[in-house]
């Protein structure tokens, strides 16, 4: 059995880091993009079993992006979970109007991350 890959889509490259050094710590395989614009093309090649997303990117917005994996034929079926520093409840009622499976608010601990993560993949 080989390590639950998971793709994480943030345009800060620090964040991403953060993220992937928890994911690694627990055993999992975080890959990351930068670009939402590319997240398509980059699923097609990894193929995780878990999407960790931003909310707040450049061009299409992580709510958008959402939407757009879950309304895909074959995407839709994987887990997202938006990470976001948006914390109001409108904000994760909306995340989960446009797909979302989950939701973490930024700044997280690495035991509530884990405990997302672990909900999906």
């Amino acid at each position: 059995m080989g390590l639950t890959k998971i793709l994480i889509c943030d345009d800060s490259p620090a964040e991403a880091r953060l993220l992937q050094s928890v994911l690694e710590s627990a055993g999992y395989w975080p890959v990351a993009t930068h670009d939402p614009s590319s997240i398509e093309r980059t699923i097609e090649i990894e193929r995780p079993a878990l999407i960790l997303l931003d909310v707040v990117m450049p061009g299409r917005n992580g709510f958008q992006v959402c939407r757009d994996l879950k309304s895909h034929a074959e995407f839709g079926r994987i887990p997202v979970v938006v990470v976001s520093s948006k914390d109001g409840e409108s904000d994760k009622f909306w995340a989960k109007q446009q797909g979302a499976d989950g939701y973490i608010v930024k700044p997280f601990t690495a035991a509530a991350l884990l405990a997302e993560v672990k909900r999906f993949a």
